[in-house]
């Protein structure tokens, strides 16, 4: 049986039909690469690929309460950020739970299969698909879970920190488990001024999603982890899922990622000089560009852009599937200055500006 695919990255089903790999602009990921020292601890790793991996993740875990300065026991590992959102989920079991619309398709799939009543919070185009304090009126005693991401997936806008905290609050008094999803926090100019990590000691009632996927081009190996000062929960979810979540391919792999700094300041450089680059380059063609804070940007276009960019062999994201975004909508990573005008030159074909 074949699948209808809800995200972007489908290289396989562009390969399948065309033979060659595409210019993917369709997936948040690093523009970079596999960073070397991942490749070779990877590398290494496969030799004892006969050995069952750590299911208590140690080193890893050891390593990334140093990262994050957080408490070991705070820390839960596992297979891609995707896999600890459906171990909350069926941990938790929630009876009615909140997400935006639009935002990652995730936390909604994960919801419904515990039959949990899913309420949106509508986001609206005229205040920039912001988190506004119009949320607060929906948090009540009988919302059991509330997920946001920061910064949002597929529009990249931030919630307001004076804002978050109030719902971080807000949910404490409500008995409310708020899961932010951090992925893209690392992406931002400043990501420790928007983490709530430091609330984890005075609210057990949050949980925080990280993961290694897109920041170290790392989607294939499936390495995420959450963050949550509720030990209970997380021994919780470690019971809701196989034992074996995290490979030791992965698990290596996340340690060396973890000493790139360099990598990771090097492209942190790249986005931020690609961002606006990009976006006045969107926005010449005509195209309406949402301001974004991390990889990726969301436009909106009159003129279908998806299915003539992926004859032109260049993928982007259509987002008339997520709630709250009508037909027109896409988003496009941000790459290197390179692919970012082959990209910009596809567009110039398919909106007509070749000659503009």
């Amino acid at each position: 049986m074949q699948q209808k695919l809800t995200h972007g990255g489908d290289w396989a089903g562009f390969e399948a039909e065309y033979g060659r790999p595409p210019l993917d602009f369709s997936a948040n990921v690093s523009p970079l690469g596999v960073p070397w020292a991942v490749r070779r601890a990877v590398a290494k790793a496969a030799r004892q690929a006969a050995r069952y991996p750590d299911p208590l993740c140690r080193r890893l875990t050891e390593a990334l309460a140093r990262h994050e300065s957080v408490k070991q026991e705070q820390i839960l590992c596992g297979n891609g950020a995707a896999d600890l959102i459906f171990r909350v989920v069926l941990a938790k079991k929630p009876r009615t739970a909140l997400v935006t619309a639009p935002t990652f398709a995730e936390y909604e799939q994960a919801l419904e299969t515990v039959d949990c009543r899913v309420k949106q919070h509508m986001l609206t185009e005229e205040n920039g698909f912001d988190v506004t304090p119009a949320i607060l009126e929906e948090i009540t005693p009988e919302l059991d879970m509330l997920f946001l991401c920061e910064p949002n997936n597929p529009t990249g806008a931030l919630t307001e920190p004076d804002l978050l905290r109030k719902i971080l609050e807000r949910c404490a008094a409500c008995g409310t488990l708020l899961v932010v999803d951090e992925c893209f926090n690392d992406w931002l100019d400043d990501p420790a001024t928007h983490t709530l990590k430091g609330e984890l000691g005075r609210f057990p009632n949050l949980l925080i999603l990280k993961a290694f996927t897109k920041l170290y081009a790392m989607a294939g190996l499936r390495l995420g982890y959450c963050l949550c000062g509720d030990e209970a929960l997380l021994k919780a979810m470690a019971r809701c899922g196989q034992p074996w979540a995290v490979s030791g391919p992965a698990q290596e792999a996340g340690l060396a990622a973890l000493g790139e700094h360099k990598y990771v300041a090097r492209l942190r450089a790249v986005i931020q000089a690609e961002r606006p680059w990009l976006t006045s380059q969107l926005a010449g063609l005509g195209l309406k560009v949402l301001q974004g804070s991390a990889n990726y940007l969301l436009l909106y276009s009159e003129t279908e852009l998806a299915a003539p960019l992926r004859k032109l062999g260049v993928l982007i994201r259509d987002c008339s599937n997520y709630p709250g975004l009508d037909k027109g909508w896409y988003r496009v990573a941000v790459r290197t200055r390179r692919e970012n005008r082959q990209l910009i030159a596809a567009l110039r074909k398919v909106c007509g500006c070749e000659n503009g």
